[in-house]
């Protein structure tokens, strides 16, 4: 479930809430019960893995690209450099 931070408008309060999608958002402060707004804070978010740079950009092995059916005539075509 995601977790929403929320504001009060009253006290400043800052607070989190873990909510489903499907929930109303919050509209009464825990601490006071005055009106508070959802933020936008940052997500956490994290890249495990090798993934593309690690795999085909980090200098690793360099494979050489494939060749060209055509010859490699055409400009689009890696094998065409």
């Amino acid at each position: 479930m995601p977790l929403y931070e929320y504001q009060c408008k009253s006290c400043n309060n800052t607070f989190e809430l873990r909510q489903k999608f499907s929930d109303a958002p919050a509209s009464v402060c825990p601490s006071c019960g005055g009106e508070v707004e959802k933020l936008i804070s940052q997500s956490g978010f994290a890249l495990k893995g090798g993934g593309w740079y690690g795999d085909g950009y980090s200098g690793g092995s360099q494979q050489s690209p494939p060749s060209c059916p055509s010859g490699g005539g055409c400009a689009g075509c890696p094998s065409a450099a």
